[in-house]
């Protein structure tokens, strides 16, 4: 482990000293893909024993959606969690409390959504350093990341934690880069863009291949790719997700300095102490986690309003909904009925790859 942690200080070095421009263009990007296989080793470790560097906190995952609050120490993550789902978790004023992952459940609009506690990151966890491994693998299990922010402490805070995530490979609030890269038996490196490149070029993509021993490969951009893009798309492994930045403790600084946090993107302030403005954070969790709701309507009888069936937002056909319910649901099935946005005239009869909207009503047809 102390190898790879030198080598990762030492390219960390090597790229701090580098200035940035297009000369040294290629020699960044050679160094950023040594640097993302090496974070993927501490990550995923080829060495058998030693409990596994990359495992999260043993946490069965259950409910419709799974959020994770991460932080620094002393943060008032606790105290956050105690309010909303009522779950103890113990708050005390000296840092390190929460030395395990504490989960809890909030009910919300007919949705379970577990909500984890988990340990203090610290600067450097992305390296290994204190349990800041189980934190971050643990949150990539994860719907949407809360990062739980004190109003009294440096913003900076915000950028250490996002560098921590983005070393282990979790990109918040930002979709999959819109680059086509296809790996072949021959003829070399074949690189295409659909606009002007100010970041990449061959000479820098075929060393970035060349670190990944692909010599071979289709690439097709089609905005303004950087290395970084192209890095993540070889690795594969990244985790795209929502991510909310949770401002605590905002009773303890003025209006002035409350305005100034406003304009922040993603932004939600809060007083967990003192229980303002938890229902705007919940409005914002539900927003950010872009869940559907589907009620059923057994036949002849009116719709359950009470206990939706729980979607994602990328996985809401009416086979999905059938699975959802029980997977021998889809043996059965001859057609099905839906109510709602989703639907031209109602009820409209539709098959197994029709959309649903959030608050439809669906009725299942089985075979006779």
């Amino acid at each position: 482990m102390a190898t790879v942690m030198q080598k990762i200080k030492d390219i960390e070095d090597e790229m701090a000293k580098t200035q940035k421009n297009k000369a040294t263009a290629h020699h960044l990007g050679l160094l950023k893909a040594k640097l993302a296989k090496l974070r993927r080793e501490l990550l995923t470790p080829t060495t058998k024993g030693g409990g596994g560097a990359g495992e999260g906190f043993d946490v069965t995952k259950s409910g419709d959606a799974r959020v994770g609050l991460v932080g620094f120490p002393s943060v008032g993550k606790s105290t956050l969690l105690n309010k909303l789902t009522g779950t103890f978790s113990e708050v005390a004023s000296y840092e390190f409390t929460t030395l395990t992952c504490i989960p809890g459940v909030i009910t919300y609009r007919g949705a379970k959504i577990q909500l984890l506690d988990l340990p203090g990151i610290i600067e450097g966890a992305k390296d290994g350093k204190g349990r800041g491994r189980q934190v971050i693998s643990t949150a990539r299990t994860c719907n949407c990341i809360l990062i739980v922010l004190d109003a009294i402490k440096p913003i900076t805070h915000k950028r250490l934690i996002e560098k921590e995530l983005e070393g282990f490979g979790i990109r918040l609030n930002k979709e999959p880069p819109n680059l086509t890269f296809r790996k072949k038996d021959k003829g070399g490196i074949n690189f295409t863009s659909t606009v002007a490149n100010t970041h990449l070029d061959l000479d820098t993509v075929k060393a970035i291949c060349s670190e990944y021993r692909m010599h071979n490969a289709d690439i097709t951009l089609r905005y303004d790719a950087t290395a970084d893009d192209l890095i993540d798309v070889i690795e594969g492994s990244r985790i795209y997700m929502p991510c909310i930045y949770v401002i605590n403790k905002i009773d303890q600084i003025t209006l002035e300095e409350l305005e100034i946090l406003d304009k922040l993107p993603h932004y939600c302030p809060i007083s967990a102490h003192l229980e303002w403005n938890l229902d705007g954070l919940l409005e914002k969790i539900w927003e950010y986690l872009n869940l559907t709701r589907i009620y059923t309507k057994p036949k002849g009888l009116n719709p359950d309003y009470e206990d939706p069936v729980i979607l994602s937002s990328k996985k809401r056909t009416v086979e999905d909904f059938c699975i959802r319910i029980h997977k021998d649901m889809l043996k059965q099935f001859k057609y099905a009925l839906v109510w709602g946005s989703s639907a031209k005239h109602k009820p409209q009869r539709v098959g197994k790859d029709h959309e649903l909207e959030d608050e439809d009503v669906v009725q299942i047809i089985k075979k006779v």
